[in-house]
């Protein structure tokens, strides 16, 4: 198990756990209750896989015949320089077996997991304010600031943020709503795998977790390392009679003490034997897996992750990259789903994925694609109600009734507060406290979707 040093500790003490309000954050658990669903006492975790950079999702699932579309009229948009050859995908049946799909070539495991009714996808997401028609864009209606910039869409698809909103994470409000079932255990219920993330941050504390677990080098229990962590332990309690350093301080405690728990649950585990392939992604979902694993050593009742993958802003050679990329991402996924099948937890685990936005489907010069808006994600778990496309497919033609600028930049018909509010209410936010973690789900008539 490798180990951290001092200075990334504090580094990662106070990027993982300095939060608003945190001296009082377990005071303020009991008041929470109230928000919490009582018919949802048993285990349930979410996973968050964010693709950045902005992904693709135009090859990832392609209409083969539908009742809106047709492969012809993908391949008329995207051409030889991005389409992908019919016979090449990887066929998937939607509405009952009425339309067809197919998948990216690469995705041979996650269409495996579809067939069984373990994946779903949900098409065209993206971040709204209000439902927007593409008529209503082009006449200057209210959408979210700076759509096509990565860091804000990527700020803003963790935040989904709304009017005199926090700026901290969904994932974190709805931690925040649900410590309470995790008491009397005060691990955090908000872990990243992929560094400090701002989805999970909130009130109540998150981790960050490198390699399986915290530490400190050379904590070895010798009587020096011993010597070296009760002066360091001085340091951090000692009063300074400043907030800002006594604050600092005692995140830095709070993640010491998260990660003895968690290094001590870990190493009185077995490993998994599931096999996870050897990558980024693969081994960040091992690690998540390891933690399920030990969950009643740690006292958990609710979990919410986050791991990552970058490399999707394809602005030139595309095809070549996202096979890499997809080749990566589907086999992890699909390990991942067998972890939790070897675990038990397959129908109280939904892993979903995140990107800050699709791409134009028109190819550009560079034979990659440009910025664009609504994209589909892949929602994959026991907990998926049927293997179906949910939401609305756009209608790919240039300046068709969904492009909103002519290339392709798909105005999306569902909303990250949709499809977010779906992950949580099936988490145990109650309907009443969704609009606390979306504060733009009010503007919706249909607040929530059926994926699971």
């Amino acid at each position: 198990m490798n180990h951290i040093t001092r200075r990334s500790l504090l580094r990662l003490g106070a990027g993982s756990f300095a939060i608003l309000g945190a001296g009082g954050r377990l005071s303020r658990l009991g008041m929470l209750n109230a928000a919490v669903n009582s018919t949802t006492p048993n285990y349930k975790a979410l996973v968050c896989i964010f693709l950045f950079g902005g992904n693709d999702s135009n090859n990832l699932i392609v209409p083969i015949q539908t009742n809106k579309q047709s492969y012809t009229a993908y391949f008329n948009v995207r051409g030889t320089t991005l389409g992908l050859t019919q016979n090449s995908l990887l066929s998937i049946p939607a509405s009952g077996g009425q339309e067809h799909y197919g998948l990216h070539p690469q995705f041979g495991p996650l269409q495996a997991l579809y067939n069984q009714g373990k994946a779903a996808i949900v098409a065209n997401v993206g971040m709204l304010v209000n439902p927007i028609s593409k008529q209503q864009y082009q006449n200057g209606a209210t959408v979210p600031m700076n759509l096509f910039s990565h860091s804000d869409q990527q700020q803003q698809w963790q935040t989904a943020p709304g009017p005199n909103s926090p700026r901290n994470g969904w994932g974190g409000r709805a931690g925040d709503i649900l410590a309470a079932l995790n008491q009397p255990s005060t691990f955090p219920t908000g872990v990243s795998l992929a560094g400090n993330s701002l989805f999970l941050t909130g009130q109540t504390p998150a981790a960050s977790v490198s390699n399986g677990g915290l530490g400190l080098d050379g904590s070895d229990g010798s009587p020096a390392a011993n010597a070296r962590d009760a002066a360091f332990q001085q340091i951090l309690t000692f009063d300074t009679g400043l907030q800002l350093i006594q604050t600092a301080n005692l995140a830095t405690s709070d993640g010491i003490a998260a990660g003895k728990a968690l290094n001590a649950a870990l190493a009185g585990g077995q490993n998994l034997t599931t096999v996870f392939p050897n990558t980024g992604l693969g081994s960040q979902l091992q690690q998540v897996a390891q933690i399920m694993k030990v969950r009643s050593t740690l006292g958990m009742t609710r979990q919410i992750f986050f791991v990552s993958q970058g490399g999707y802003d394809t602005h030139t050679t595309q095809i070549p990259q996202q096979d890499s990329l997809f080749g990566e991402l589907a086999p992890a996924m699909a390990a991942f789903y067998n972890a939790t099948v070897e675990l038990g937890l397959d129908n109280q685990v939904v892993t979903f994925t995140e990107s800050e936005f699709g791409r134009t489907c028109q190819p550009d010069t560079g034979a990659g694609s440009d910025h664009a808006w609504g994209s589909h994600h892949v929602v994959m778990g026991g907990a998926v109600k049927a293997a179906d496309v949910y939401g609305t497919f756009p209608s790919l033609s240039l300046n068709g009734p969904d492009d909103a600028t002519g290339r392709g930049v798909y105005v999306p018909t569902t909303s990250l507060d949709q499809y977010g509010a779906t992950l949580a209410s099936w988490f145990g936010v109650s309907d009443s406290s969704l609009t606390t973690v979306f504060p733009n789900l009010v503007n919706f008539t249909t607040k929530k979707l059926a994926f699971v």
